[in-house]
């Protein structure tokens, strides 16, 4: 019998070491993270009080929180002269009222993001604690979405404020409002325990953190056209968020580079820039300005750099907006060094396209005979280089490229001289010329709704980088030869003033931003494929 138990041990004991052995080296995990923020178990008085007389409100929460910049996420509303004391007790919040209520009125207090959990920092969202001194609470309703009007994307986390017509000019753009919400992961949002009144609605899209109040160039913004008399619950309200093009031209960015170039940017996008050098006297002549294509940044070349002061004025339309100094050393020394950027994709050159070189400067002449081409092992003569007469950087390298070549373009030392009086140093550009079957054939069979407007029918690609624009005004085919394969989006602004381009809104002036329309169909372009495609633009919706 004992020979049998200890056979039996020989069998089992190696197995149950093993197992020990796989147990201590397995790590001890936490469980699942947690991704819920606290929920509230109790509150005394209870939520949605009526005939309320407390002075003291305590929150009891089902885990330990913290209470993040308290005084500017949590409002109460009406809003009171005296703010209330908010502190923590273990995993309860106390509130002090210390100001006097209004009799038979409505109180919600909105807490915004002030209350998270301690370990994840999941907040609680658009929790808030209502209550009535009187024995009527305000039981109104608005609800709705907020989108994004270039995007046509719904937006989420936007702050949604709602203030009072008497309110409206006294906070808006001033002072954080009262009643406000956040909108979900669909964008929609719920303004609840409202009172009867005339309200102006708005929507604001933050850049980080933010204050609730519109006081940057940059963020997004979004506004009801009309005055809301609210007598019953409202729904489907649309804010459509945008950036407004400021009223006043600023400078957002000035600086002199390390090479010598002034680079300017502005705060908005203007229809005619140009740039004057008014000091010193006569430098004028010496400027090489270039404007980007979105009218909102300008580099400024200088052939003289004998100066220490520079005075620069900026003009649209050939009116003057504003005017700087830059200062540098009389004999301050810049690092330069002459490169060159090209119209190339991984290398490959578009078919039926001719080379454009651009170089880091303006180019003061170029000798040809510096120049080489080579076509696989050969060296060619029929080609061309000329310069581009609307662009000083810009040069245009042509010939007849053909398939399965590889092609060398040589800069010899010296082939190039800047405005600076350098030269390039010898440089090699390798490329070859992309094969026509990755490139589609695209036409659009457009259908307007009303012939008597303008539209600018707009094609971007998957990062929504627009492409090309075409106005139109009338049903007919768009044509997109030679666009490389992948996805493509189409949107189409309803040009409403016929001046060719999207036109913003303006919060001040109660303008609304032009509609944009983005067709929900995504274009695959497949490789050596024509295809043919219906849009057909709906009617322009009614401004809210």
């Amino acid at each position: 019998m004992l020979n049998k138990k200890c056979s039996f041990l020989a069998l089992i004991l190696p197995g149950f070491l093993m197992l020990m052995g796989c147990a201590n080296r397995q790590a001890i995990t936490g469980g699942p993270r947690d991704h819920d923020p606290p929920k509230l178990l109790k509150a005394t008085p209870p939520n949605m009080t009526r005939n309320f007389k407390a002075n003291t409100i305590q929150l009891d929460f089902d885990e330990y929180f913290k209470l993040t910049n308290s005084y500017t996420e949590i409002t109460m509303s009406p809003a009171q002269t005296k703010i209330p004391e908010y502190k923590t007790s273990k995993k309860s919040l106390i509130i002090k009222l210390k100001d006097t209520l209004e009799k038979n009125t409505t109180y919600v207090i909105n807490f915004g993001k002030a209350i998270a959990d301690v370990n994840e920092s999941n907040v609680m969202k658009n929790f808030t604690y209502v209550f009535s001194t009187g024995p009527h609470i305000d039981s109104l309703s608005m609800s709705g979405r907020v989108i994004n009007t270039t995007t046509g994307e719904r937006e989420k986390e936007a702050t949604v404020m709602l203030f009072t017509l008497k309110q409206d000019s006294l906070l808006f753009g001033k002072k954080k409002p009262t009643i406000f919400t956040t909108t979900d992961t669909s964008g929609n949002f719920s303004l609840n325990n409202l009172h009867d009144g005339k309200y102006k609605l708005y929507a604001l899209k933050e850049i980080t953190g933010g204050n609730k109040i519109y006081d940057n160039d940059k963020e997004l913004i979004a506004f009801s056209k009309n005055i809301i008399n609210l007598q019953r619950d409202t729904s489907n309200i649309e804010l459509k968020l945008f950036k407004e093009n400021p009223e006043k031209f600023k400078l957002v960015e000035k600086r002199f580079d390390q090479d010598g170039k002034l680079f300017f940017s502005f705060n908005k996008s203007l229809d005619n820039p140009s740039v004057r050098i008014t000091y010193p006297p006569d430098f004028d002549k010496y400027k090489i300005a270039e404007i980007s294509k979105t009218n909102d940044t300008a580099t400024i070349y200088m052939r003289n750099m004998d100066f220490d002061s520079l005075r620069v004025t900026f003009l649209d339309n050939n009116k003057p907006l504003d005017t700087i100094a830059m200062r540098k050393g009389r004999k301050e020394s810049f690092i330069r060094i002459l490169t060159f950027q090209y119209n190339l994709s991984d290398l490959k050159l578009k078919p039926r396209t001719p080379l454009i070189a651009t170089a880091s400067y303006p180019i003061e002449s170029f000798d040809p005979a510096l120049i080489t081409l080579k076509e696989d092992s050969n060296e060619v003569s029929n080609f061309t280089i000329v310069r581009d007469t609307a662009n000083t950087r810009k040069f245009t390298v042509d010939y007849r490229w053909k398939q399965n070549a590889n092609y060398t373009l040589v800069y010899n030392a010296g082939a190039f001289t800047d405005i600076y009086a350098e030269k390039n140093k010898g440089t090699i550009k390798h490329f070859s010329l992309n094969k026509p079957e990755n490139y589609s054939l695209l036409t659009l069979k457009v259908t307007v709704p009303d012939s008597g407007k303008y539209y600018i029918v707009q094609l971007m690609d998957d990062r929504n980088h627009i492409l090309r624009k075409d106005v139109i005004h009338k049903s007919g085919p768009i044509v997109y030869k030679d666009y490389i394969t992948g996805k493509y989006n189409i949107s189409v602004v309803y040009d409403d003033n016929k001046n060719g381009k999207w036109d913003s809104g303006n919060i001040h002036l109660r303008l609304q931003p032009e509609n944009i329309w983005v067709d929900p169909v995504v274009l695959t372009l497949r490789p050596n494929w024509e295809q043919e495609t219906e849009v057909i633009i709906p009617k322009e919706p009614a401004t809210p």
